[in-house]
């Protein structure tokens, strides 16, 4: 990929933006970098690239254009940049490009879908890393693809979102996942299938294909999206067929990468090496399984890897316990789907709920987790929707709302949680909505539900401040 002297725009000027920008410039690019945003346009200076605040259409002369992935294909600047007949492609597939140059390309192992992506990754890494390998988590789980790239390593396993694929032409993993497919980013993509749609597109040149043989749109992309003579391999939460990986008793099992699939199997893991354990944790981790098998990751590795493995952050993390019942900390949970997920995973549930629902209905979440409910609590701008479902739904379940005029409105969702539990609920945060409405972000969330348990727990054991 000749890039020396090219001209080329950068549209962003956010974390995305600066790593391309930085890479460009040391590959002696031509590069200018737009952004509406001045300040943040300001904050790459001295990178030897030129800064033009809220271009409209392409400097003339422009040869390429690399997008940061929130640019949606309707923005005046990459219509233009289309019209003119510029590419525009985003920083994954310029990252795509400039490795197929080493002389040994890193192998790319993609994780995408609606949830689950994140922790699938992190497992990924763990598992690969238990081998041995010179791997490294990257995309969208904050370090950049393209300086994983360009720092050398063999493998990566890549979070990618729907965005970003839909920027990512000629990418060719040799492996790839599609989770689940959920509502989420319609506004961005103008649909649901348009959404499903970008999210196959990862298998269009994947070796490998991996897929939920549970998830209805896991297996459509599968079959809608695999090259003629990939390798397709399913994974399921009971007995694999041939071809796939699965469970039997508490042993995770495979029966793809095995000489005789038909007849063979090999143990990976057991139950007990997942954390957090829950059914769609499981599945992340039969997924990550498969993809590292793709790679020829040995059993004993995975099992490792998965015992070794951290979760993240605000991703069904235990915060504390009060009086016998457990307060588990899922903020990352910011859709419908996620929430199914995190509250099937526990038995005897107080939920605490709300936020910002972006349209998305919570009927299906409630139906599925009515039987589990010892009570809820609501707060939030979408507080109401969430309420009226419980009410159709679980209508003898228990519901508290937070006055969204409390001062500090989690430590009173925490309280009122701690009033309708019992010794043996788990207490769990799992919005099933954004957090914008009252918080910086889903990290914040968390962490005000965290500092709200330990002061519950502070004042039920005495301690005081």
């Amino acid at each position: 990929m000749k890039l020396a002297g090219t001209r080329v725009l950068v549209a962003g000027a956010g974390v995305t933006g600066r790593s391309v920008t930085e890479t460009l410039t040391e590959l002696g690019a031509d590069v200018t970098v737009t952004d509406g945003n001045a300040e943040r346009l300001a904050e790459l200076d001295g990178l030897g690239a030129t800064l033009e605040p809220g271009l409209d259409v392409p400097p003339e002369g422009t040869e390429l254009v690399v997008t940061s992935p929130g640019w949606r294909p309707t923005a005046p600047l990459l219509q233009a940049a289309a019209e003119a007949g510029v590419e525009v492609i985003g920083d994954v597939e310029l990252a795509w490009r400039l490795g197929q140059e080493r002389e040994r390309p890193p192998a790319w192992l993609v994780v995408t879908g609606t949830n689950g992506k994140t922790t699938t990754v992190g497992m990924l890494e763990s598992i690969l890393r238990a081998a041995g390998a010179d791997a490294v988590a990257c995309g969208n789980v904050g370090f950049a693809v393209l300086d994983a790239v360009r720092g050398g390593h063999d493998v990566l396993a890549v979070e990618l979102s729907s965005f970003q694929l839909h920027w990512s032409a000629t990418l060719a993993p040799r492996a790839s996942v599609v989770l689940n497919v959920a509502e989420d980013h319609l506004d961005w993509h103008g649909g649901l299938e348009a959404y499903a749609a970008a999210k196959g597109t990862v298998h269009a040149r994947s070796g490998t294909v991996v897929h939920n043989v549970a998830e209805a749109w896991s297996q459509r992309l599968a079959d809608e999206y695999a090259p003629e003579g990939a390798r397709r391999v399913g994974f399921r939460l009971d007995t694999p067929r041939p071809g796939e990986l699965g469970i039997v008793e508490d042993l995770l099992v495979d029966r793809a990468y095995v000489g005789d699939p038909v007849q063979g199997a090999e143990e990976l893991a057991t139950l007990a090496d997942v954390r957090p354990l829950g059914p769609h944790n499981v599945a992340n981790a039969l997924a990550a399984a498969a993809l590292a098998r793709a790679y020829g990751i040995p059993s004993a590795a995975v099992a490792e890897g998965l015992r070794t493995f951290t979760p993240g952050a605000h991703r069904a993390v235990v915060a504390g316990e009060v009086d016998g019942v457990r307060y588990v900390n899922d903020s990352k949970a910011t859709n419908p789907h996620a929430a199914t997920g995190s509250l099937l995973a526990q038995d005897g549930v107080v939920w605490i709920a709300g936020g910002q629902l972006k349209g998305a209905s919570v009927d299906e979440l409630v139906q599925g987790v009515a039987a589990r409910l010892r009570g809820v609590v609501l707060l939030g701008v979408d507080a109401d929707v969430i309420g009226a479902a419980v009410a159709r739904h679980a209508p003898d379940v228990p519901v508290t709302r937070v006055d969204p005029g409390d001062h500090e409105p989690m430590t009173s969702a925490v309280n009122a949680a701690h009033t309708l539990a019992t010794a043996g609920d788990t207490v769990v945060l799992a919005p099933a909505a954004a957090s914008l409405d009252m918080f910086r972000d889903y990290a914040a969330r968390g962490e005000a539900f965290t500092a709200a348990v330990d002061a519950l727990r502070r004042e039920r054991l005495g301690d005081g401040d």
